[in-house]
């Protein structure tokens, strides 16, 4: 009851100060991929506009209002929540001159209704849509129902609103012919409105190599054409969150030169596939922030593709996948199968769903010898440090709960940079 009450207050709140300022609100959706989006065209604007975008995870009902407020942190007392009460209505009362004239926001969806409720508090201008695969099932079923929930981002739109779609992804691409709004595509599909192609990777970590990741590429913005390099990401899925940054651009008007120039700078948030040093002279691939069975399959591949000295391995440590409902074990069984076809030297998994993994990479033909399996991220970490050894390159992907960027913690060569560098760094988390 406490909670409805503070979310709807909140709402009301929000949907106040929208009247009064009247901003253009991009909202950002996708079973993968919100944040990286999100940052990505918070860098592409913020040198044209005064731009603010959803801190941290702020993707929820109190969230999302909690952004249009101006508030970066959940206040933790009734004093903090006091506090919050009496910013948002000075915003409404007293003119701030420098309120955002762009709202970036990421919009969550844990269960049916919480995209509409969401843009019923920020109707949008701009509806991107990053991706649909299984994830939150637990509170969709199936994924017919996910499908259906993530379209109200651009079903909602006006005429004059434009959705950004990915023309890669099997589930968004049939969707462009449903908007009523202006609908721009994006990815390595010929046929998308922004794309990406002769696409080469620099994977690589090698004795005497001072660098080991980023793209080249050539852009096409409908007739424009421009080769690019990104030098701080390597995953194919981060190349797709510049693409969707460069269709917002476009819209605003933003000559493809500039965009890229600033893009230059854009890397993955922490958590999702940052490249870090790990001692020993390894690399730790940090994909801790979360998982899900296509991330975890891509994160994987991406993995196998960087190139190793001989005698180095390639380590996968993977936890529990967490909201997939029914399909949970299913889902990591396929996962478990997907790492003995890949060549992994060395697979360890943490959790009680990961043990699946395990048993299903076993019952696939992966030797037993290069599976290990782990309750808690702690022991895990014990058992890598012993391990690891120069050259190695080591993969760490899992759902928040298991808590992986522990691990990480334990690995990297600069623990002392911890708190800038890893999810899940605040006094909350460590409690936790």
């Amino acid at each position: 009851m406490k909670r409805q009450f503070l979310q709807n207050l909140l709402a009301l709140f929000a949907r106040n100060i929208l009247t009064v300022y009247k901003p253009d609100v991009i909202g950002i959706t996708g079973s993968v991929g919100k944040t990286s989006t999100k940052d990505a065209i918070s860098l592409v604007l913020a040198s044209h506009f005064r731009v603010r975008a959803s801190p941290k995870n702020f993707n929820t009902e109190i969230g999302v209002s909690l952004t249009i407020i101006g508030v970066a942190d959940l206040p933790r007392s009734l004093f903090g929540w006091l506090r919050v009460f009496l910013r948002a209505l000075c915003l409404i009362l007293i003119h701030n001159g420098t309120y955002p004239s762009i709202l970036v926001l990421e919009m969550g969806a844990d269960k049916p209704g919480d995209i509409a409720y969401l843009t019923s508090i920020a109707p949008c201008k701009i509806g991107v849509l990053t991706a649909i695969a299984p994830a939150h099932l637990e509170g969709f079923g199936t994924m017919e129902n996910l499908v259906q929930e993530k379209k109200i981002i651009y079903r909602h739109l006006s005429s004059d609103g434009v959705a950004i779609l990915n023309a890669d992804d099997k589930a968004v691409f049939p969707l462009t012919e449903s908007s009523n709004a202006s609908v721009i595509t994006f990815g390595l599909n010929p046929d998308a409105n922004v794309r990406a192609n002769e696409i080469k990777r620099a994977l690589r970590f090698r004795e005497g190599d001072e660098s080991y990741g980023g793209i080249q590429c050539a852009i096409s913005i409908d007739d424009t054409n421009m080769d690019a390099t990104f030098p701080l990401i390597f995953r194919i899925e981060h190349l797709s969150c510049i693409l969707s940054a460069l269709a917002v651009g476009n819209v605003y008007h933003i000559p493809l030169p500039q965009m890229l120039d600033w893009l230059t700078h854009y890397q993955a948030p922490p958590g999702r596939s940052r490249l870090l040093p790990g001692i020993k002279h390894t690399l730790i691939i940090d994909d801790s922030y979360n998982s899900s069975p296509r991330a975890a399959r891509g994160a994987i591949d991406a993995l196998m593709e960087i190139e190793i000295d001989e005698k180095a391995k390639r380590i996968a440590v993977l936890g529990d996948m967490k909201e997939l409902g029914m399909q949970s074990e299913h889902e990591h069984r396929e996962l478990g199968k997907y790492c003995s076809n890949a060549g992994i030297d060395l697979l360890v998994t943490v959790g009680p769903q990961a043990k699946y993994i395990a048993q299903s990479a076993r019952e696939s033909g992966m030797n037993s010898e290069i599976i290990e399996v782990f309750d808690r991220a702690y022991e895990a970490g014990r058992y890598l440090q012993e391990k690891i050894k120069r050259g190695d390159v080591i993969l760490i992907k899992g759902s928040q709960d298991v808590r992986l960027e522990k691990i990480v913690e334990e690995l990297m060569a600069q623990p002392g940079r911890a708190g800038e560098l890893l999810v899940r760094q605040e006094e909350y988390w460590k409690r936790k």
